[in-house]
């Protein structure tokens, strides 16, 4: 038999890196895409969009410095591009991104069955779609954008030319900006899992979509990934927020 110590699979630091990863997107979509669900229309849009910037805020500071706290494959995609991670974490990034926004879309889909008879105030769990209010054309320039800020910044502030402790506040704050621009169009995606985990579980025109929401967000992350290097200063490399992905500088 061979010795179990040489059997590849990931180091103990990369699964916990991986929970952390699975756990906070869990949390992104529950409580997030939650807050649409069940109070989109009692609560007002702007309440949703600060909730999707305070969960995000919050999970920065709590599993920042496990796992960076991409929750987020564009994200993921931008630190890699960036050399922040191995294609190895990546990929397990990835999968256990995915697999917390099921789960989390799972336990939203529970809640608005007969079994939780919670109404759902989106009509659709929470899911991203264009037609109503914005064209196929309208809503993947939207995504490209909207993620472009979003990585744009996260890969800025956690870099070690920011000022150490402030990283997961400016991420939370630029998150709800998007979300105000972006729920009356199409909901908002900004990330690929959380668009997909929904839509899996939805069903229908929204996961007939999600394509839109997979390719425009990685398409606005690897734009943000190229450009921001051309705005970061050299600093010491001792100097690193410690609620962030650790990108070169």
């Amino acid at each position: 038999m061979p010795d179990s110590s040489t059997v590849a699979g990931p180091t103990p630091d990369l699964t916990r890196k991986a929970v952390a990863e699975a756990v906070g997107t869990f949390i992104l979509v529950f409580f997030a895409v939650g807050a649409a669900v069940v109070g989109l229309e009692t609560m007002s849009r702007l309440a949703v969009a600060v909730a999707f910037g305070f969960v995000l805020l919050a999970l920065a500071y709590a599993i920042g410095p496990v796992s960076g706290c991409h929750v987020n494959p564009a994200v993921t995609l931008g630190v890699l591009m960036r050399k922040g991670i191995t294609t190895t974490e990546a990929i397990y990034y990835w999968i256990a991104q995915l697999v917390g926004a099921i789960l989390g879309a799972a336990l939203l889909k529970l809640m608005v069955s007969s079994f939780g008879g919670v109404k759902d105030e989106t009509g659709a769990l929470g899911t991203n779609n264009w037609g109503a209010t914005i064209t196929a054309g309208g809503t993947f320039v939207l995504e490209v954008v909207l993620t472009f800020l979003l990585v744009f910044v996260v890969l800025l502030v956690t870099s070690r030319a920011a000022a150490p402790g402030f990283a997961g506040l400016a991420i939370g704050l630029v998150l709800t900006v998007i979300h105000i621009v972006g729920i009356p169009l199409d909901g908002t995606s900004v990330n690929p899992a959380r668009s997909i985990g929904p839509a899996l579980l939805n069903g229908g025109e929204p996961l007939a979509h999600v394509w839109m929401f997979i390719v425009a967000p990685l398409i606005g992350g690897a734009i943000a990934a190229l450009a921001s290097p051309y705005f970061e200063t050299a600093v010491s490399k001792t100097d690193t927020d410690p609620t962030g992905a650790d990108v070169p500088a």
